[in-house]
C-alpha cells in the first residue's frame, strides 16, 4: 500500500475556536500535477474532508474545492511558499453550510453574508505546485492569513443542482 504523508496545516473551525495546527494526511495519486505539467514529482491528493464536518460522503476531491494565495493586495512578488486553502463545497444533506465565526470575526465590519466563508477552512504550503510540492505549515502564518481574510470573501463557486429531480432533462448525472 502507498504511503501516506502528513503535512502540517492550519485550521479556521467554523465553531469560533482559534484557529490551530493540524495534521493533513496525503496519499500518492496517478495522474499528473495539473499545475505542473512537467514536474517530476508524484502529485499527492491531500484529504481535508477529514476536518470539514457535515461533508457528503462518497464524492471524494468533488465534495471541496481549492483556492491558491500566491500574493496578498499591492505585493510586488509572489510568496516564495504559496498558500492552498481547501473548503468544503457539497454539504450531505445538500443545505447551506453554516457561516465561519472565527473568519466572520476577523472581517469584522467588512463581513458579508452573501459571499461568506462556510465550516471548517483547511490551509496549507507548497513549493512550486500545489499538489506535487506540499510543506509543512506553522502557526507564524496566521498573521499573513488574516491579512488574506480581512480582504477578501470566499470564491464564488457554481451553485450544483440537484440530481434528485428526475424530471428535470438538464439535471447533472451523479456519477
Amino acid at each position: 500500500m502507498d504511503q501516506l504523508v502528513s503535512f502540517e496545516a492550519l485550521l479556521f473551525p467554523s465553531d469560533g475556536r482559534n484557529p490551530h495546527m493540524v495534521a493533513l494526511m496525503s496519499s500518492p495519486m496517478s495522474v499528473p500535477d495539473p499545475h505542473a505539467p512537467y514536474s517530476t514529482l508524484p502529485a499527492r491528493m491531500p484529504h481535508p474532508k477529514v476536518y470539514m464536518d457535515y461533508i457528503a460522503e462518497g464524492l471524494g476531491p468533488r465534495a471541496w474545492h481549492y483556492h491558491l494565495i500566491e500574493a496578498l493586495n499591492c505585493m510586488n512578488k509572489k510568496f516564495a511558499n504559496p498558500y492552498v486553502i481547501f473548503y468544503p463545497t457539497v454539504s450531505h444533506d445538500r443545505m447551506p453550510f453554516p457561516i465561519n465565526k472565527c473568519i466572520r470575526e476577523i472581517q469584522g465590519r467588512s463581513f458579508r453574508e452573501a459571499t461568506a466563508w462556510h465550516r471548517n477552512i483547511i490551509i496549507t504550503k507548497y513549493q512550486e505546485s500545489p499538489f506535487s510540492s506540499m510543506i509543512n505549515g506553522s502557526i507564524a502564518d496566521f498573521p499573513i492569513l488574516r491579512n488574506y481574510f480581512m480582504t477578501h470573501n470566499a470564491p464564488q463557486i457554481p451553485i450544483r443542482r440537484c440530481f434528485c429531480d428526475t424530471n428535470n432533462p438538464f439535471r447533472e448525472n451523479p456519477m
